[in-house]
């Protein structure tokens, strides 16, 4: 099954001109490891497993998983209100806001860039160049003084603007910075020692850079995105650490099982089959839960990560094009579960 999964793989790569990695693992059995494509084009280096990607939304688990760890320290409660854990003022918010809110999408506050409306990334820094955005305040005038679109619970509508709130929220518990934050209690105690959040100008050896298809030819995404991520999204992350996420989350050992838990239940539908827990997407088929799934997509970037619960199985697939990790993850999903719902 592996050699004919990995030529599947390596033809569908072909076909769309993929390029980043592919790594599937079930229980501690390595189904499939291979890369293509270049992480630095002109220098013509090669993506390899050990290459870093940024994951854009991919990383709002981090941020959910950031505030359930202040859960278990019993420092926040995922039924707090937005108004009674920072500051800041809030003028035309509803005062009822949780936390739970902001996790699950469903807050109803005003977006810095809502993706049902918005089309462009890149649009939203010609007024307010990236490279200004260096803490999570500088997003707040983007929104805070805007209308509700909807009352808190009353819906799902994808928010970024409500993981920045997670983010300063994390702050003001914590007392430091949200990047270092997960950077020091979360990546080194699961030994994800490949993964960060990078400047886009100060990135480390072995990151890819996200690469934007032009019309005369391509051009990085360093002028397209912040300069660095943060609780919205803009990590990056190697292959195995993100298999290690998903290895330790799903033990328990990240979070207490309550926790984990709360972290992982379909709190709110997002359309038929797709539900939505704490940063993580969730969906069913014939009513049982089929995999838990996180995807990212900014200009230069396209991520695909998840875990099937019936089998163990774990896949990720970072692209540092703003294409392709679905088509493979459609192409895996498509190789491996006729043979194994036989």
């Amino acid at each position: 099954m592996t050699d004919l999964l990995t030529q599947s793989i390596h033809s569908k790569m072909k076909d769309i001109d993929f390029s980043g990695v592919a790594h599937v693992k079930m229980g501690d059995e390595v189904l499939l490891e291979t890369s293509r494509g270049f992480s630095n084009r002109a220098e013509e280096i090669k993506n390899t497993m050990d290459t870093r990607f940024g994951i854009a939304s991919g990383c709002k688990i981090f941020t959910a998983v950031g505030i359930a760890k202040l859960v278990d320290e019993g420092k926040l409660s995922f039924e707090d209100k937005l108004i009674d854990c920072l500051d800041t003022p809030f003028p035309n918010f509803d005062e009822g806001i949780t936390i739970h809110h902001l996790l699950t999408h469903s807050s109803g506050i005003p977006d810095y860039f809502d993706e049902d409306v918005m089309d462009d990334f890149e649009e939203l820094w010609q007024e307010r160049p990236m490279y200004t955005m260096t803490k999570l305040e500088d997003f707040l005038p983007m929104f805070i003084n805007r209308e509700m679109m909807f009352s808190p619970g009353d819906r799902f509508h994808y928010n970024n603007a409500g993981y920045i709130l997670l983010g300063l929220v994390i702050e003001k518990m914590t007392g430091t910075v949200f990047t270092e934050y997960i950077e020091k209690e979360l990546f080194p105690y699961l030994e994800m020692t490949e993964s960060g959040y990078f400047s886009m100008d100060q990135l480390p050896k072995n990151t890819a850079l996200g690469y934007i298809e032009t019309e005369d030819g391509w051009k990085t995404n360093i002028y397209s995105l912040p300069i660095k991520g943060g609780p919205d999204g803009g990590a990056y992350i190697t292959t195995r650490d993100m298999i290690t996420f998903w290895e330790a989350l799903f033990t328990n050992k990240i979070l207490s099982e309550d926790t984990t838990k709360s972290l992982l239940t379909p709190h709110i539908r997002e359309d038929e089959d797709t539900y939505y827990g704490y940063g993580i997407w969730i969906d069913k088929q014939d009513g049982e839960i089929f995999k838990y799934h996180v995807m990212g997509y900014d200009p230069g970037v396209s991520f695909h990560s998840a875990f099937y619960p019936n089998n163990g199985l774990k896949l990720v697939i970072p692209s540092n094009k703003s294409e392709g990790a679905y088509s493979i993850l459609e192409k895996i999903e498509e190789h491996l579960f006729k043979g194994l719902q036989a």
